[in-house]
């Protein structure tokens, strides 16, 4: 294909411009195209990466129209223009991907339904996904080529890209493709992960969590970790926060880990998509088995790994087990000690954990939680409400992690002291199975643990900590000693000074303690199995 023709000047009109929901719906409808041949977690890497391959023609078209009206005013002559226009740098200053003839969308649309013998729309497809890849070193190896494949039903493919080609990433009320294409992505994942229930939650973490735990380590400056980081959620909250308090983007810098490749895929598609420049590693990898980064060193690690992950690389001599060896069975301490390891010397990280973590104390993990007591690294427990997880039913908890609570900074000295603030009530319920915080819950518990600690922003604005019976405590370590290590916040904070009250619906906390149950009955069956097996090598 030869390259495009310059735009018209002041060309401003863009035909195919849509709203952000007739967007959404567009692109919702391209992914049930693909949905009756194959499963979610399928249809997801071709939905998605054809969703990107679109955005990088659009943003790249928009950027080359600008480019055009700009040495238009300047007085360049024609002569000299198209030089201009095909100048990479000029795309690549602006975190714009170069687009080479044969992988821009125009081309794919007009071969997306070939004669007999012609070139088939997927081979077209993994070709364009190649040639971007080949253009742009930052995604070499991300995008899929996976569109020419026996399984896939070519005909099926020419009519998502039919059905694509109606999207337009540019032309939204003077937001970019990227603000645009980031809002999608986040939809798709979230659209996703519900689709795929268990199974979604390896990629997607419930976006209210993840601002609240924003919110609460406010990663203004410095390196941001997450080593199980999924489809990079954590990043592109850490950016929203960012640019929302009138920073910008290269204030941080991300660097993450995934397991499994086509999650790695999407880590780096969405990263990209928000100008991230994210390391993720040259490749997906176990965190336990490969460190992609064993020297660094964080000041802000954000986390949800796997709950109570049985089948992990252990290894008994992991200098990261300063507090204890996890147990064979069960990650969660293995996932605590690896991120404190991390930690430098003034770094906070904020984790989501099962609440078993919080007072199981089988196989030494009591002992383990008690060294991290004794170490001063724990800041803050918080109690999470039921239903936050369409993905799972077992109850989750906020484990908050700091390697400095001295007076540092204008701060609260808070060395010996831990915070614990029982949020089981917050939320509302947005249907019978899934519960999300809203704005006031998200701000009423980030205000309480700034109030503690003292920081600037709670300094700012006057903010002073107090305990809150039945909602927030401050703890020393002699006290949770008492207590035997255990970190319920329950077990500190007391019952509120009205009383419990119980705001949930009986036929929903019915459903809900069934399904608990449920949880508790497959959660019995995998220790009886691990039991069994471990009996049998003795015998």
């Amino acid at each position: 294909m030869p390259p495009r023709k310059k735009p018209a000047p002041g060309q401003e009109a863009l035909p195919g411009t849509t709203t952000m929901a007739d967007l959404k719906e567009i692109l919702w409808k391209a992914a049930d195209k693909l949905r009756g041949s194959m499963d979610a977690a399928e249809y997801k890497d071709f939905v998605l990466s054809l969703v990107f391959l679109k955005y990088t023609f659009d943003a790249w078209e928009e950027r080359r129209r600008v480019l055009y009206a700009d040495l238009i005013a300047d007085g360049v002559p024609e002569s000299r223009i198209e030089s201009f226009l095909d100048d990479k740098d000029e795309y690549a200053r602006e975190g714009i991907f170069w687009v080479p003839a044969d992988a821009q969308w125009p081309e794919l649309k007009a071969n997306a339904k070939p004669g007999p013998g012609e070139i088939t729309i997927g081979e077209r497809i993994d070709n364009a996904m190649g040639a971007v890849m080949k253009e742009n070193p930052a995604l070499t190896g991300v995008l899929p080529k996976i569109f020419n494949r026996k399984e896939v039903d070519q005909r099926r493919l020419g009519e998502l890209v039919d059905l694509i080609s109606d999207a337009r990433f540019t032309g939204h009320e003077g937001r970019t493709a990227a603000d645009v294409l980031g809002e999608v992505y986040e939809y798709f994942l979230e659209k996703f992960a519900r689709a795929e229930g268990k199974r979604g939650g390896e990629f997607y973490t419930p976006s209210s969590i993840v601002r609240l735990m924003v919110e609460i380590l406010e990663p203004y400056k410095g390196r941001v970790y997450d080593p199980c980081c999924g489809s990079g959620g954590m990043f592109v909250q850490a950016e929203k926060f960012i640019l929302n308090h009138r920073g910008r983007r290269d204030d941080i810098a991300v660097y993450g880990q995934e397991s499994n490749q086509r999650t790695w895929r999407l880590g780096k598609m969405n990263t990209a998509i928000h100008g991230l420049s994210a390391d993720l590693g040259n490749s997906w990898a176990d965190t336990f088995y490969e460190d992609k980064h064993p020297d660094l060193k964080a000041d802000f690690i954000l986390a949800n790994p796997p709950f109570n992950m049985s089948d992990w690389h252990r290894n008994t001599e992991d200098p990261r087990w300063r507090f204890g060896t996890p147990p064979a069975g069960n990650a969660n301490f293995a996932w605590i000690q690896h991120i404190v390891s991390k930690l430098g010397v003034h770094g906070t990280a904020g984790v989501v954990m099962a609440n078993g973590s919080m007072s199981s104390k089988q196989s030494g993990e009591g002992g383990i939680r008690s060294e991290l007591i004794n170490a001063d690294l724990v800041a803050c427990m918080i109690a999470l409400p039921p239903q936050l997880f369409r993905t799972t039913q077992i109850p989750a908890c906020l484990w908050f992690f700091a390697k400095d609570k001295t007076s540092r900074g204008g701060r609260t000295d808070r060395q010996g002291q831990v915070l614990f603030i029982d949020a089981r009530t917050a939320g509302a319920l947005v249907d019978r199975t899934e519960r999300v915080f809203s704005d006031d819950d998200i701000k009423k518990i980030s205000d309480v643990y700034h109030a503690w600690r003292g920081t600037k922003s709670a300094r700012d604005v006057g903010l002073a900590y107090a305990d809150e019976p039945g909602f927030c405590y401050s703890a020393t370590r002699d006290e949770i000693a008492t207590h035997d290590y255990i970190l319920t916040p329950g077990r500190y904070v007391g019952a509120s000074e009205a009383g419990d009250i119980d705001d949930e619906a009986t036929a929903d906390k019915i459903d809900r303690l069934v399904k608990e149950l449920f949880t508790h009955f497959d959660e019995s069956t995998r220790l009886e199995q691990i039991i069994r097996e471990q009996l049998e090598k003795l015998a």
